[in-house]
């Protein structure tokens, strides 16, 4: 059943749920907790005791899942990584269409994922520079994901292939697509970020031609 904050709990009274659905429902309750305390309060004001009133678990569950608050911060933000990255593949599996129309279904599913939860947007494009070396670190990582991604499909274009350092062209247009996206975050237009699409496109069609 879904909670009036969208969070799914798990069904009143008995259930015929096993440990392990259990344990993973209040898993992905506490990262949901994470995300939207960080969103609402900042990286340095949220408690673990925000994401126990979210999460609708007792200190003593949380413990058994993170050994802190940050612990729970980078499974928050590896989860919303990975789910936007999964949005982005499946976006790049339209068999027998051009680089570029692919490019343009993967961009857009990245952009309206970032578009469709400012809390979260917030969450993992400004406050994970709150949360430490780790957090950093694990960004550069997933940045780094973005990267071979594009660079793998860019690649399939000769043109692209034929300039001087074509993965350095990626890390340019993954960093700068980052830098554009942060900022229109930072400035609460977390809503307009799909109208980046188009000037990135074209942008991109620049390096070919």
């Amino acid at each position: 059943m879904d909670d009036s904050d969208g969070f799914t709990s798990l069904p009143r009274g008995r259930h015929h749920l096993s440990r392990a659905q259990v344990s993973a429902s209040q898993r992905d309750r506490m990262l949901q907790g994470m995300t939207q305390a960080v969103g609402e309060k900042g990286y340095a004001r949220t408690t673990v005791a925000d994401v126990l009133k979210r999460a609708r678990v007792s200190r003593e569950t949380f413990y058994e899942h993170f050994a802190d608050k940050q612990a729970c911060f980078l499974a928050a933000y590896q989860a919303a990584a990975d789910r936007i990255i999964g949005e982005v593949n499946d976006a790049l599996a339209a068999s027998g269409e051009p680089v570029m129309q692919r490019l343009e279904h993967a961009l857009g599913a990245y952009l309206r994922e970032l578009a469709a939860d400012a809390a979260a947007a917030r969450t993992f494009l400004l406050e994970v520079y709150a949360a430490g070396p780790a957090a950093a670190a694990l960004r550069v990582t997933v940045q780094r994901g973005f990267v071979d991604i594009v660079d793998g499909l860019l690649g399939e274009d000769e043109r692209f292939r034929a300039l001087p350092d074509p993965e350095f062209a990626c890390r340019m247009l993954v960093g700068g697509i980052a830098s554009l996206v942060t900022g229109m975050v930072a400035m609460g237009q977390h809503s307009a970020l799909p109208g980046l699409r188009k000037p990135i496109l074209a942008h991109v069609r620049s390096l070919l031609t």
